[in-house]
């Protein structure tokens, strides 16, 4: 089952894992990293640096395709937007080439420990149902620490971000909107190291198979954040954050 050269039936598993991924990332505003890496290594045996080349990838033109389908949808405030794009891309250079050397792994206990305090947070936040609107503060410090996470470990932009500021009480259709639109130029500045590299070779079946699931599943994802209710989706990010957390300590210590 070739078709320019790529065996699309060895894709297929790799497409499921794009469109899953996205889904959840285009509606929650995170997780597309966190997802992808878990299923790639823990499923289908990927090594973890060449999991993370390709995820980088790829992100490059899923992000591309949800923030367009965010746009669409009206999920995007452009004060927000404008405010976590230029420090998520600073941070995601200083990530890429100042600290490419730091160990992720050492790192991991700080940043699993914030997301789970995060989710417990957040839906704490959500059953109380007050959802009013508010206005950003600190976009521009989460932003870089979200950019600097994400390429130093692999993911991290929507965890970090997202809930940061849905913490805040900012409507959070717009917060998953905004950020994932941002998110496309933070990918093209980490996926730039990657491919001075390692160039195109890295576009494998697995990650055509990856980007074809990713882009398919964009406007579902936008769709679903326009319409779930505001304090659902706080419980439901919460609940992800927290699930996420657990999974990491449970394989950590057991």
């Amino acid at each position: 089952m070739e078709i320019f050269g790529v065996d699309w039936q060895a894709a297929l598993p790799f497409v499921a894992i794009g469109f899953f991924a996205q889904l959840i990332d285009g509606a929650l505003g995170m997780a597309f990293g966190a997802i992808a890496s878990a299923l790639l290594v823990g499923v289908m045996g990927v090594t973890p640096a060449r999991a993370s080349y390709q995820i980088h990838l790829v992100k490059c033109f899923t992000t591309a395709a949800s923030g367009i389908s965010h746009a669409f949808s009206g999920n995007i405030d452009k004060r927000l937007f404008l405010l976590v794009l230029p420090a998520g891309v600073v941070g995601g250079v200083i990530g890429a080439y100042g600290l490419a050397s730091l160990d992720g792994e050492a790192i991991k206990p700080f940043i699993f420990a914030y997301l789970g305090l995060l989710g417990v947070l957040l839906i704490g936040k959500g059953l109380r149902r007050n959802t009013r609107p508010q206005s950003p503060k600190g976009a521009i410090p989460l932003g870089l620490l979200g950019g600097i996470l994400d390429a130093v470990g692999g993911g991290g932009w929507g965890p970090v971000v997202s809930s940061g500021l849905m913490l805040q009480g900012i409507e959070p259709r717009k917060v998953v909107g905004s950020v994932n639109a941002a998110e496309f130029f933070v990918a093209i500045a980490i996926s730039a190291a990657f491919l001075l590299h390692l160039g195109l070779e890295e576009f494998t079946a697995t990650t055509l198979g990856l980007l074809l699931g990713g882009v398919l599943a964009a406007p579902f994802g936008a769709l679903a954040a326009k319409y779930l209710p505001a304090s659902a989706m706080l419980v439901i990010v919460g609940t992800v954050l927290t699930a996420t957390t657990m999974y990491w300590l449970a394989g950590k210590f057991f």
